[in-house]
């Protein structure tokens, strides 16, 4: 018996859902199912869903199920068809996506451990080359005006002591 994974639909009209079954590939799309692996769900508010048993998925395409081109595209962006190719079995029974972001379902090793000094990132935190140019800068501007500054504070004495004397006079 030939046997294909396809999407039988269900819901009312502009309100669709699929339930994702394994079926004789003779039977019609309303006719009795084999086996329900999941469901998808386009139509879904905020945003879509589907989720799909993916043990179950992955032992009847062992058994050689064909998919629709439908069916094909869930199980893809599920991550199902990954493990297929890979011939691996995932740790999650389940597979599920909401919306348009797909997660890899394929085996992620860990990432690697970076040795970063500690110590010398605890004691200098990175600057920005904005900040960088800010504070070199600076010390320059700092400079300027402390050479002007006694030049300023000995001319106001002086410019205070003149005026005090024509006022006297």
């Amino acid at each position: 018996m030939a046997t294909r994974i396809r999407l039988k639909r269900g819901g009312r009209k502009a309100k669709a859902y699929y339930r994702i079954v394994v079926q004789d590939g003779r039977a019609r799309r309303g006719g009795p199912e084999l086996d329900i692996i999941g469901y998808y769900h386009p139509a879904a508010r905020p945003e879509p869903v589907s989720e799909v048993d993916v043990h179950r998925a992955l032992d009847w395409l062992k058994k050689g199920a064909e998919m629709s081109d439908t069916a094909r595209s869930v199980l893809s962006k599920l991550g199902v068809l990954k493990h297929h190719h890979d011939g691996t079995m995932p740790e999650s029974a389940t597979a599920s996506l909401k919306g348009g972001v797909v997660e890899n379902k394929g085996y992620n090793a860990p990432p690697p451990q970076e040795e970063a000094p500690a110590a010398s990132a605890a004691e200098e935190p990175e600057q920005s080359p904005t900040e960088a140019v800010a504070e070199a800068s600076e010390p320059e501007s700092n400079a300027a005006e402390s050479e002007s500054a006694p030049e300023n504070a000995d001319a106001a004495p002086a410019e205070a002591d003149a005026s005090a004397d024509t006022e006297e006079s």
